[in-house]
């Protein structure tokens, strides 16, 4: 295959959504359906001992959340799908915003019963910012969920998008039957009660209108559905892909991603409408996907992702090119020629090492602490990508060592962690103690249980009172000396050295941006 068809084949997405609406479930059924797993796991149950692929870190498996993005990639019908599974939970926000920079198109899951809640708009606004297509897929249709029409509104209103439904269903809750597709013009009604695996028996129709239709689902559902459709082709302009494309019209389809409902249709769909890879903008120039030379950009660093051996995995998106295995390739922040002998691919934990990789794949780097988020990797040109973002935390309590002869280890562990960016690390100029930022307070639970079990330190917090870290600087050197000597009890450096002021209040903070005109005041540094 050449570069160009290889581009075109590839689909790189994320699934984002508010905690609980399903987002794992759907990414367990997609993997299904590509025939990468054979059986889904349940993220919460306690009659399926398998949990899901995605969460397969401990803490996630016992708390039933994602706290980390993972990465699986499968081939369907000639499509190559990368998929990333975000954390839902707003704790874990940051890890989300990045993994946004690295994907081509988002699919948004919404609670039907729920509707579109809070941290669902705060990821659209993350997408919009950044033009990204979006898919919405309302799930849960096998519990009583609020009017289709009503949700399409509410999608409209509160997610500030059109949208045109692609596929309607028939019911929801108890009398659930299942889902018209509009893009294809045919039924599927599910007739098989096993929900776990691919193969669930649907049933085919292809004409509404047909006596066929009432047999199976009954005259009331049958008039119903039909009314429905005639008023989605009355209300909704014909579906318009590059309106899509430039992320302006959402298509929405409905279902049940537990009982495998609706999920056929939204994946089908999605390998034909999606964008395959796009351009990436750099601080320079944009960089096309077909250009010939490697270029490629590290979103996100996880440490541990197998216990046993202390690795650290970079994930890297490749933006342009074909990376290969062992060839040179240029880190442009240290200037250094590094090649890689085991690139791997990913299926969650598990992972295969890989000889090539095209734009849109996600590559795994092994790393022994010298990459940092946002690095680029080059054929030898000095770019670097750009909007890669890390939020000023707004929770912050001091690192202690709660076992003194673990010093060394708590050390790498912070040090790891902190790398990965689910978190900052601040160095108070005063007393020279360690201050942890967080953007949700259950990141301190994680980066505690981690450390215990990844790294066999213990720590104990102690509560600090901060209102906000913010990085300085200032092209006046003799007045960022002055604040930094008159608020030195509120000074520290972060993890690369970069001053930031922890103001306690934000009376403190107001009054210090009006007192010192010339000192730039930031609330989130790209790395």
């Amino acid at each position: 295959m050449t570069l160009k068809e290889e581009i075109a084949r590839r689909r790189t997405f994320a699934i984002i959504s508010h905690p609980d609406a399903g987002k794992t479930t759907l990414t367990e059924k997609l993997l299904l359906f590509g025939g990468a797993i054979h059986v889904a796991g349940a993220v919460k149950s306690n009659k399926i001992r398998k949990s899901a692929t995605s969460d397969f870190m401990e803490i996630e498996r016992q708390r039933g959340i994602s706290v980390a993005t993972s990465v699986m990639g499968f081939d369907y019908e000639g499509v190559k799908i990368n998929i990333l599974d975000t954390p839902g939970h707003e704790d874990f926000a940051e890890d989300t915003y990045r993994t946004l920079t690295a994907v081509d198109s988002v699919i948004i899951v919404i609670d039907g019963a729920k509707g579109v809640e809070t941290q669902t708009r705060k990821l659209m606004n993350v997408c919009r910012m950044r033009n990204t297509p979006v898919m919405v897929f309302i799930n849960k249709l096998d519990r009583p969920c609020k009017d289709p029409f009503d949700l399409l509104d509410e999608v409209e209103r509160e997610l500030q998008i059109r949208v045109r439904p692609l596929a309607f269903p028939i019911s929801s809750g108890s009398t659930f039957k299942g889902v018209y597709n509009l893009y294809e013009h045919n039924l599927s009604l599910f007739t098989s009660d096993e929900r776990q695996v691919a193969t669930a028996s649907t049933v085919e129709i292809d004409d509404i209108a047909s006596s066929e239709l009432d047999a199976h689902v009954g005259e009331r559902y049958a008039a119903q559905l039909r009314n429905d459709v005639e008023l989605v082709e009355g209300v909704y302009d014909p579906f318009d892909r590059d309106a899509y494309l430039r992320g302006e019209l959402a298509p929405v389809f409905f279902g049940s991603a537990v009982n495998n409902f609706g999920v056929r249709e939204l994946l089908e769909c999605f390998i034909r409408i999606a964008p395959s890879p796009r351009p990436t903008a750099t601080e320079t120039r944009m960089v096309e996907p077909d250009e010939p030379k490697m270029t490629g950009f590290i979103f996100k660093i996880h440490a541990n992702m197998d216990p046993n051996h202390r690795d650290r995995i970079a994930f890297m998106k490749v933006c342009s090119g074909v990376f290969e295995r062992n060839h040179n390739y240029l880190h442009v922040r240290s200037g250094k020629q590094l090649k890689f002998s085991s690139p791997t691919a990913f299926m969650a934990e598990k992972k295969s090492v890989i000889d090539f990789a095209y734009p849109g794949d996600i590559v795994g780097l092994h790393d022994t602490g010298t990459f940092k988020i946002g690095d680029t990797f080059t054929e030898g040109e000095k770019l670097k990508f750009t909007g890669i973002p890390s939020f000023s935390p707004e929770l912050f309590r001091y690192i202690e060592n709660a076992d003194p002869m673990k010093f060394k280890q708590l050390a790498k562990g912070i040090d790891q962690l902190m790398d990965e960016g689910v978190a900052q690390l601040f160095t108070s100029c005063l007393n020279g103690r360690r201050i942890i930022g967080t953007v949700g307070a259950l990141q301190f639970e994680v980066i505690e249980y981690r450390l215990e079990h990844e790294y066999g330190a213990k720590c104990r917090w102690e509560p600090i009172s901060i209102y906000k870290a913010c990085w300085i600087e200032s092209d006046n050197a003799e007045q960022l000396a002055d604040f930094k000597k008159r608020k030195h009890t509120n000074m520290a450096v972060d993890k690369h050295g970069r001053d930031v002021f922890l103001a306690d209040t934000s009376y403190a903070l107001t009054l210090a941006q009006e007192n010192f005109k010339d000192i730039r005041f930031k609330f989130t540094s790209e790395f």
